[in-house]
């Protein structure tokens, strides 16, 4: 059983020897050069009501961004039919709340969008907040395979994330969605402030949910004005590097995904990224509110590197 103590031994030790473990353990779990491709709708977007110090969709901060409801079906239907088009096996669809519940109007919304790109022949991810054990199953039964909710840090340095609610509610809402049968995609934000072994923390707290995630999305922070964390420095891509390594060894299976603020990486700290154990990405010139690498650089980079996209593993959910 892996402790706060042996990760911390596993991340420190040599550079190349620590990158070379974390490669061999991915081609003995991954085909070598195959690569997820993922893309981001925001289906709702602004006026949340949380505090997450790192979100422009805070109605807390004044950001600029305009607030927009839920998005409709057919330019639904479009952004699954361009995801296709760029080569995305997932469509993940995120919507700015504090979360869904049983009686909530919103989740019976949620479901009817769902329910009309479930024969896109997309893996479909939600990423909506706090969950409660009814919505689950609903959002299983309409055709929602995998739900995304990023424990962002670990839990000795959550309070520095957000106050509106806690790191107990993150892991709660991820044993919820377990047990309606759904996968998990949960990581972190590299960059708010916090320590090495925060980071390190939150992969501790991965390793203990069972089965563990099937996605670990590690996003560095891109500091946006208005919010408490707009003049963070920059992450140092060796410590995502490190950390992508650590989370390799430790979570053989899981796939690894660079998300946001991908595009401040140059393509030899990417390369770096992929020999070190990621395979699984966000295409789209735009996430949730932060831009995103072009779709020119990243077609660059899969040829340069001979990345190959990789299929979804299944498209639809069967009811419970």
């Amino acid at each position: 059983m892996e402790t706060l103590e042996s990760l911390r031994a596993l991340y420190d030790q040599p550079f190349l020897p620590l990158v070379t473990r974390a490669r061999a353990t991915h081609i003995a779990h991954h085909p070598e050069s195959e690569v997820q491709r993922c893309e981001l709708v925001n289906i709702k977007g602004g006026s949340c009501p949380e505090d997450c110090r790192y979100c422009a969709q805070s109605a807390r901060y004044t950001t600029g961004l305009v607030p927009h409801g839920l998005l409709d079906i057919p330019s639904l239907r479009r952004a699954a039919e361009e995801a296709r088009a760029h080569g995305a096996t997932r469509l993940c669809l995120g919507a700015a709340w504090r979360g869904l519940k049983e009686r909530d109007g919103r989740l019976e919304e949620v479901c009817r969008l769902v329910e009309a790109i479930r024969g896109e022949g997309l893996e479909i991810c939600v990423t909506l907040g706090l969950l409660g054990p009814t919505a689950a199953r609903r959002l299983r039964e309409a055709g929602v395979t995998i739900y995304n909710h990023n424990l962002n840090s670990g839990p000795s340095f959550y309070r520095q994330v957000a106050t509106t609610h806690t790191f107990a509610d993150r892991l709660s809402t991820l044993r919820v969605a377990q047990e309606a049968g759904l996968r998990l995609c949960s990581g972190g934000i590299l960059g708010m402030g916090e320590s090495v072994d925060d980071r390190l923390e939150m992969v501790l707290a991965l390793l203990e949910l069972d089965p563990a995630p099937e996605s670990v999305p590690l996003n560095l922070l891109v500091p946006i004005p208005g919010t408490p964390l707009a003049s963070q420095p920059p992450v140092n891509p060796f410590d995502l590097i490190r950390l992508i390594s650590v989370t390799r060894i430790v979570l053989p299976r899981s796939r690894i995904r660079l998300a946001a603020g991908r595009r401040s990486l140059s393509p030899e700290a990417q390369m770096l990224c992929f020999l070190a154990g990621a395979n699984s990405l966000f295409v789209g010139e735009r996430l949730l509110t932060t831009p995103n690498a072009s779709f020119d650089a990243d077609h660059a980079l899969f040829e340069t590197l001979g990345i190959e996209p990789s299929a979804a593993k299944s498209c639809t959910s069967s009811p419970i």
